[in-house]
């Protein structure tokens, strides 16, 4: 009655122990790492085998009967490393030798061991067999209970023919017994916490899922403003493009008809004025059409690139010879400024640069009612990537722009302000279609200004060699 009473309490210590283990790991260990949690197992296996052992059977002074094997069967059916499976086995056997060192400590060490390593290689078998799980449960079950009792009974200090007649009897059932009870509890623990993991891992992929939810639909809310900013840019740059081409057009027309009308009345004065007028009209319309049409093939890829040797002192004395005339009628001062160590050529397309900087010359002398406008020629050398640049910077002492709108002026049909527009005139697509031209030249463009503390746009170009002809 004795081993009956004993081998109850050691199957419900362990399972108390476990599930006070299960608590530690849900709210003591959950944020400490897997390796942490991993030895505390280890651990835990061999507390819970000198529990069994502390609870045990005394027979006699030295002689203990327990279920201290049963934190092997655990470790056989959780562990994938036969070595931690053995080393279990070592560690609780070496407990033994806390409730005294004699010669059944020492048999109870060489059981544990010897449990182990049997535990192990049943580990590798089920890992590798296709047998249904219960069926491994129970062949376990009944060979770690089958080699404990062997064990004790070649191995043990009570006399063979007493322990097999007298006590195997009654510990051999109750053992298998509550092993495959303690192992029935174990599954639907294991069981139960698998449908809690699972649980928690669905609530989270439905957490991530609203998340991404929200975010696609913060997305979609902000494309919506951009698309209606978009819009209403569009039919401000329409607005604008329209009177743009209605003031050269009407020009033009209204001056023809004045020709045609005072054709006996005019003076040869008035003649050669009215056709400077629609010349200039006409020119101005060109340019804005060409605008257009830059932008157009731009955002089509269709815009060639041309690469050539570019004379700097040529580009320099066409840009400075097209705008004194603006500068003076403004009475505005325009320099121009080449550094002594800047190259005399370059290898690019010529053109666009000159498109470049006549956009960013064209702005200046636009936005500027008094000072200066200055073009300056230098190079710069970028030490992060150990590249050499040719900078072409324009300078004014103009209207300048805001901090907040430094990104807002270079994207086409997006004006700072689209009162300055209407005041100042032009279709602001300017610095759009010079931003994606020197994007095309392998440069960029580059900006410093302050709102009523003028402006300084700079052309950033590499310095490439021309090709080697063979």
């Amino acid at each position: 009655m004795g081993f009956i009473k004993n081998f109850l309490m050691n199957a419900g210590m362990m399972v108390t122990i476990a599930y006070v283990a299960n608590i530690i790991y849900k709210y003591a260990l959950i944020r400490f790492s897997a390796r942490i949690k991993y030895v505390s197992s280890i651990f835990l296996l061999i507390f819970a085998g000198w529990a069994s052992c502390f609870f045990g059977f005394r027979l006699s002074e030295n002689v203990i009967f327990d279920l201290r094997f049963l934190p092997l069967i655990v470790a056989a059916a959780v562990y994938s490393r036969p070595i931690v499976i053995m080393l279990v086995g070592v560690g609780i056997g070496l407990t033994r030798l806390t409730f005294g060192i004699d010669m059944a400590a020492f048999v109870g060490v060489l059981n544990l061991s010897i449990l182990g390593a049997v535990c192990a290689v049943l580990n590798i078998w089920m890992r590798n067999s296709t047998v249904k799980l219960h069926i491994k449960a129970i062949i376990t079950v009944l060979v770690v209970n089958i080699i404990n009792t062997f064990d004790i009974a070649v191995l043990g200090v009570v006399p063979i023919r007493i322990y097999v007649f007298e006590i195997m009897p009654f510990t051999l059932p109750m053992s298998i017994l509550m092993s495959g009870v303690f192992v029935f509890i174990l599954r639907d623990f294991h069981t139960e916490r698998q449908r809690m993991l699972q649980l928690e891992h669905a609530n989270e992929l439905l957490y991530q899922q609203t998340e991404e939810l929200q975010q696609t639909q913060f997305v979609l809310e902000e494309r919506a403003k951009q698309l209606l900013l978009v819009s209403q840019y569009k039919s401000e740059f329409l607005a604008n493009m329209s009177h743009e081409l209605r003031t050269p057009l009407n020009s033009i027309i209204n001056l023809a008809q004045m020709m045609a009308d005072k054709e006996d009345q005019r003076t040869e004065e008035e003649t050669v004025l009215y056709s400077q007028m629609i010349y200039q009209s006409g020119l101005d319309l060109l340019e804005l059409i060409n605008d257009v049409l830059d932008l157009s093939k731009v955002e089509a890829g269709k815009l060639e690139i041309t690469y050539e040797e570019v004379r700097l002192w040529e580009l320099v004395e066409v840009l400075r010879m097209h705008f004194e005339i603006t500068a003076q009628k403004k009475g505005i001062t325009f320099a121009t400024v080449q550094d002594s160590h800047v190259p005399e050529t370059i290898f690019s397309d010529a053109q666009r640069i000159q498109q470049i900087l006549r956009n960013l010359l064209t702005n200046a002398f636009k936005f500027t009612q008094k000072g200066s406008v200055t073009m300056r020629i230098h190079k710069h050398w970028n030490s992060e990537d150990q590249s050499e640049w040719i900078v072409f910077s324009v300078q004014d002492t103009g209207i300048g722009i805001a901090s907040s709108q430094h990104q807002v002026i270079f994207e086409a049909f997006e004006q700072a302000d689209s009162s300055i527009t209407r005041r100042y005139g032009g279709t602001g697509l300017g610095l759009s279609i010079s931003r994606d031209l020197a994007t095309m030249l392998g440069g960029y463009l580059g900006m410093e200004s302050r709102e009523h503390e003028g402006s300084i746009f700079s052309l950033y170009l590499p310095l490439l060699q021309p090709p080697s002809v063979e």
